[in-house]
């Protein structure tokens, strides 16, 4: 709680500093803030209510809270090169991002599920205008359009069962139990559909792949690192309070998601475009986290919790540097981007080190993450193992085919004369993303 309102107070303080040193303010906030709540992330301290149960964290929503705040803030220095040559717009783009860390801090943090819809839908806003105001080409519009229709209205049974709710027991917050609501698949239908779209399950995904190739760095580094992990945070928040897991739907929509996981992971193989690629790949992490919720374990949910953090800092690296590899050759197309080893070193070695977090190379906290969410679903049924396996052999097979097809090869001729990067950004960016993924891992390998 203490880092919650000292964020708030910092965030909204840093209003006050001149607009050049603005941005310069907000990572330093950020990554501050970060540290400062490196202790509590897997501490035993309970279920904290604060203002009358208006704000009711614990351990599961606590470790989000730091992952936004990092996210966040590495995303404004990944984008401080295009923030300096844009002039005025550069306090509009740092307000917006400043905006959404604040809904989504508060959205892992508030204890009614009435206030938590709102913020839910809110985050789209910012997000939004990220896309439209810094995006790379026209077809923009069309992935927004993508984006709040496929999430607006699976959204909307959402809302009316939350008024059901509200209206039959009286309240709706986290901490009381409304598992008599009823379990049928309906109101299972209606309690998941928003965070399937929202996580997002194979199917309900086309909307994702368009945002990410139209969005800016910062805006694909926190659409990826945060806010897809609002799908999963509702789903365990929601099943735990109604009670959903003896419906038939559940079982359904688990198979569909962990069948949809090998998809995606084998149309990773057909893109042709970077982001693409890694944002395909996030559909097939996903739905480990999808069958580790509805495993209804205490081990799938700690996994999921685990994969959650851990995919939210990997993921968010290689689109930063999709990015960077965009500045020097200009284009993202597997067929175009070689010879970064020779060409970029430095950036070719966040590559490497992206890539084999990517596919849960040891000692990366991906590993615990896919080692747990793989127990709690042979738990649930024998059946699914071939399909946890195959995902997890496609993750390791694309991974190393994006540093493969990047890293090697000779290099285009329009790039031969030099590429000139700030590594350092790179460096701190990479370094950040990766320590907390390495130091979380042995931190669990020294209890076992």
């Amino acid at each position: 709680m203490f880092s919650l309102l000292v964020i708030s107070i910092l965030v909204v303080g840093v209003w006050v500093i001149s607009l050049s040193v603005f941005w310069w303010s907000f990572v330093w906030v950020c990554i501050v803030m970060f540290l400062v709540s490196l202790e509590v992330w897997f501490s035993s301290f309970g279920l904290v209510s604060c203002w009358g149960d208006f704000l009711m964290v614990d351990n599961f929503s606590f470790s989000l809270v730091s992952l936004t705040i990092l996210i966040s803030g590495l995303s404004v220095l990944a984008s401080v090169r295009d923030i300096g040559k844009s002039g005025n717009k550069s306090s509009s783009f740092v307000f917006v991002v400043l905006v959404l860390t604040l809904v989504l801090v508060f959205s892992f943090s508030v204890g009614s599920l009435l206030i938590f819809y709102v913020l839910f839908e809110f985050s789209l806003i910012p997000i939004l205008l990220i896309i439209l105001g810094w995006g790379y080409q026209p077809e923009r519009l069309q992935a927004g359009k993508y984006m709040m229709l496929y999430t607006v209205s699976a959204s909307l049974p959402l809302l009316v069962l939350i008024i059901l709710v509200l209206g039959e027991e009286g309240s709706v917050f986290w901490g009381l139990g409304c598992g008599g609501f009823g379990s049928g698949w309906l109101v299972s239908i209606c309690a998941s559909l928003a965070f399937l779209v929202k996580l997002p399950v194979y199917g309900f995904h086309l909307w994702l792949p368009k945002a990410h190739v139209e969005a800016p760095v910062a805006g694909s580094m926190i659409l990826a690192g945060v806010l897809l992990k609002l799908g999963g945070y509702g789903l365990i928040r929601f099943f735990y309070l109604l009670g959903l897991f003896s419906s038939l739907s559940i079982s359904v929509v688990f198979c569909l998601g962990l069948g949809g996981g090998v998809v995606a992971s084998m149309v990773c193989f057909v893109q042709s475009d970077v982001k693409a690629l890694v944002a395909y790949s996030s559909i097939g992490h996903m739905s480990l986290v999808l069958g580790g919720v509805y495993s209804n374990t205490d081990w799938g949910w700690l996994g999921c919790l685990i994969m959650m953090v851990a995919h939210g800092l990997c993921s968010s690296g290689m689109f930063f540097l999709a990015g960077e590899t965009y500045k020097g050759y200009h284009t993202r197309s597997l067929y175009l981007i070689k010879g970064g080893l020779v060409m970029i070193p430095g950036v070719a070695l966040c590559w490497f080190l992206m890539c084999a977090i990517n596919m849960a190379a040891p000692p990366s906290l991906n590993l615990w993450g896919e080692l747990m969410l793989g127990i709690s679903i042979l738990s649930y049924s024998i059946i699914f193992a071939f399909f946890t396996g195959v995902m997890t052999f496609l993750s390791g097979l694309y991974s190393w085919y994006v540093y493969s097809s990047t890293q090697h090869g000779q290099c285009p001729f329009w790039v031969r004369g030099g590429v000139v990067l700030e590594e350092f950004i790179c460096y701190v960016v990479c370094f950040m993303l990766v320590m907390p993924l390495w130091g979380v891992s042995v931190f669990l390998m020294s209890f076992c």
